[in-house]
């Protein structure tokens, strides 16, 4: 029942498969803050919408992070009386949904789906209220709900609704291998079924190819599985560079379809390799929060494109998420043809660990797998990363039996992709442990030059970079390695030359790109970060203040992207494009 989560694919009735009808919810929405919804101060706003999206610096700031309460009205109507979809993107952080004035779901958490089916009336006006609470993210982070930037509070993305039939769609997944020079697409889906004990049959098609399905018995309101496999003799594969994409169609007579882009190509590792249709694969880019001047993390279609050209400006054919990104970006990924090591495990900060409780495990659990049942037709998606920066052997509490377990569930639920783990640094594993024994590929964050060794030279960091990775290596011989985090902030504020200033972050992120690119062991580097970004307004660069008095930071911008928070390109960018390419 869970991965109904997933209906936010797309799902539209199989008669508006070739003319989608409008989407009622299309238009203005009336917003007001504060404890009623009827508070002063309305206006109208579109969807998505972040309350808050300006003003996370200084006293505004941090009035701004703590929080509050956001009311979200739309009244419509639908052209027929019927069952219907009503499907969220996301809302931060507690969701409470009224239609016509009764509640009909409660939802924790962001960048998390959820949906709610009801029949509605043709002939009258309907009204949806939306509350929207997101205060105090110290009490979201104790809860598991860690974010990771700044708390952006509001429906950060999509709200649609579809008349829904007496069956759906859900979870759609495809998988390739390749045999001989020919592919193997395994695609599956689950069917959900809202109607009496019935046979259902699915149909469909792959780039033009039918796809058969056995018909399969579905219990009422149960789920069934189903998967058609087809042989495609000179399929076009996708890769960076070559992002081929093709239709994907399945759909129940009369009653549901789904239909997305979806791309043909193999991955696995080997070793300490990772292979993309057969070949070795180098990664090479930055990671991206989604944050948007004036918009924060409810992206618009150019906010979206802006991220996606800035990677193809440093020429980068991968990319990394702590969080999971929204479809509609992964969408430009896809096309584009960057690679995502995707986050969707619960993100603590730096070797930390909240979900100590059974309970909060749980929630871990069904956040992983909601994201992953939404997300996993994408091509560009690598690797699934469990967890942010873990230390050692993983903390008390649970961590490494959790992300173990989820580690073997992810392997037998979507074989076609790898697991990451990404790795605290300073507290990287000596030896194999637990929590690593089922993971594919290591992310390991390496701040030399700029948290450690600041003033070193260029010879003493590139040889403290070589011996933090030999070490990774010698303690997982047979696993792909990735640098996932690497870099320094940057402003105009600092002499250039030293640390805080554009000439000292061109200079390590150059030192950093050249003494990966020498290390055949390693599958890749990724720089953090992609763009600055907002993060909680206390945050003025951590220890590197200790380690350089009077450096000149930001307080509540995290300044390490190589371009700045408006989209201005730092002298970095230019650096990593060259050595990129």
């Amino acid at each position: 029942m869970a991965l109904l989560l997933a209906l936010v694919l797309a799902l539209v009735p199989a008669a508006s498969l070739a003319e989608p009808a409008p989407d009622p919810l299309a238009g203005p929405w009336t917003m007001t803050v504060g404890s009623a919804a009827n508070g002063a101060h309305a206006r109208s706003v579109g969807m998505p919408h972040v309350v808050n999206a300006t003003g996370f610096t200084g006293r505004r700031g941090e009035a701004s992070y703590e929080g509050a309460i956001a009311w979200f009205r739309k009244r419509f109507t639908v052209p027929a009386t019927g069952p219907y979809m009503l499907a969220f993107g996301s809302v931060h952080h507690k969701a409470t949904v009224w239609i016509d004035g009764r509640v009909v779901k409660r939802h924790t958490g962001a960048y998390l789906p959820f949906d709610v089916r009801k029949t509605l009336a043709a002939g009258r006006t309907h009204t949806l209220l939306v509350r929207a609470d997101y205060r105090d993210p110290l009490a979201m982070k104790h809860s598991g709900w860690h974010r990771s930037w700044f708390n952006f509070g509001g429906i950060n993305r999509p709200v649609t609704l579809r008349a829904a039939g007496p069956s759906d769609i859900v979870a759609p997944n495809i998988r390739t291998r390749l045999a001989n020079g020919a592919a193997i697409v395994d695609v599956s889906a689950r069917i959900h079924n809202y109607a009496a004990t019935r046979a259902i049959t699915v149909s469909g098609s792959l780039g033009g190819a039918a796809l058969s399905f056995p018909a399969v018995t579905v219990p009422a309101g149960g789920e069934r599985g189903v998967r058609a496999q087809l042989r495609v003799a000179h399929p076009d594969l996708w890769a960076p560079g070559h992002p081929a994409l093709q239709d994907l169609q399945l759909q129940v007579a009369g009653e549901a379809s789904w239909q997305g882009r979806v791309g043909l190509r193999e991955i696995r590792h080997v070793g300490s390799r990772i292979l993309l249709n057969g070949r070795r694969l180098v990664l090479q880019g930055a990671s991206i929060q989604e944050d948007a001047p004036g918009h924060g993390d409810a992206l618009t279609g150019a906010d979206m494109d802006r991220i996606v050209a800035r990677l193809k400006r440093i020429h980068a054919n991968a990319t990394r998420a702590q969080h999971p990104l929204s479809p509609e970006l992964l969408d430009r990924l896809d096309a584009a043809g960057i690679l995502v090591w995707q986050g969707v495990g619960p993100v603590d900060s730096p070797g930390n660990w909240t979900e100590r409780t059974a309970r909060m495990r749980a929630v871990a659990r069904q956040r992983v797998r909601t994201s992953v049942a939404q997300l996993q037709t994408h091509p560009s998606i690598l690797a699934w990363n469990l967890a942010n920066e873990v230390g050692g052997q993983g903390h008390s509490g649970g961590q490494a039996s959790y992300i173990d377990g989820m580690a073997r569930e992810l392997h037998r639920a979507d074989p076609g992709r790898l697991v990451g783990l990404d790795i605290w640094g300073p507290h990287a594993p000596r030896t194999n442990g637990l929590m690593y024994h089922h993971i594919d590929v290591l992310g390991l964050t390496n701040y030399s030059g700029w948290y450690d060794h600041t003033f070193a030279s260029r010879r003493t960091i590139a040889r403290v970079i070589r011996a933090n990775v030999a070490a990774l290596r010698r303690a997982f011989p047979d696993r792909a390695i990735v640098v996932t985090e690497f870099g320094a902030e940057a402003n105009g504020r600092n002499p250039a030359s030293r640390p805080g200033g554009y000439a000292f972050q061109s200079r390590l992120l150059a030192t950093h790109i050249r003494t990966y690119a020498a290390m055949p062991e390693l599958s890749g580097m990724l720089v953090w970060d992609l763009s600055d970004f907002a993060v909680a307004p206390t945050f003025n660069g951590g220890s590197i203040r200790g380690l350089v008095p009077g450096i000149r930071l930001v307080r509540g911008l995290n300044q390490k992207g190589l371009f700045t928070y408006g989209g201005r390109a730092k002298p970095a960018a230019a650096i990593v494009a060259k050595l990129f390419s």
